[in-house]
């Protein structure tokens, strides 16, 4: 696994060594030794398996309590995934980072925990898969609007965007909790 690191302090692609021939690919999705020689410490409590159609979008989610660190990727179709800075002691507070990950690049994101997580799909059929530092537990759930115009995210362009009514009644940026 090659970590490679983004805008955002602690947020990292990781790109696996994929081995390709004519029978197919092979590739090593998730190694606890090599993944905590890079972020040291982190144990996962859960996996979780979404499956969405073209426009749907997750998000901005957090938990306040029981905060959850992700370990994130695509084995069908492709996402726009966003990682947003929550911790008001960071200098990159507010600020956001966001990659294409799909099948085909087989790329994952790590967003630790203190950050704000979603995605938009960008095809049909896609599914999603994501480990967790932490169990999910609703009563401590926050969520941001996805289009907030305090963070200006730049998401990819789609006519008609799916959202849940969890996800359409979020909390604004200025009226969000924040970690400290």
């Amino acid at each position: 696994m090659n970590f490679l690191k983004t805008s955002l302090p602690d947020v990292l692609i990781c790109e696996p060594r994929v081995y390709l021939d004519e029978r197919g690919f092979f590739f090593e999705s998730f190694n606890q030794r090599e993944f905590n020689k890079e972020v040291p410490g982190v144990q996962f409590h859960q996996d979780n398996h979404s499956k969405s159609n073209k426009g749907v979008l997750r998000g901005l989610h957090y938990q306040i309590q029981h905060c959850q660190g992700k370990l994130v990727r695509v084995i069908q179709g492709s996402v726009y995934d966003v990682a947003v800075d929550l911790r008001k002691s960071s200098s990159s507070f507010g600020k956001w980072f966001g990659v294409e990950l799909n099948a085909v690049n087989k790329l994952q994101l790590w967003i630790p925990p203190g950050f704000a997580h979603g995605f938009l799909t960008l095809e049909d059929n896609t599914e999603f898969l994501y480990k967790t530092t932490d169990f999910y537990y609703p009563e401590h759930e926050k969520c941001i609007i996805w289009n907030d115009p305090n963070l200006g995210i730049k998401w990819p362009e789609i006519n008609n965007i799916i959202l849940s009514n969890k996800d359409l009644f979020s909390d604004t940026f200025d009226t969000a909790t924040f970690f400290s």
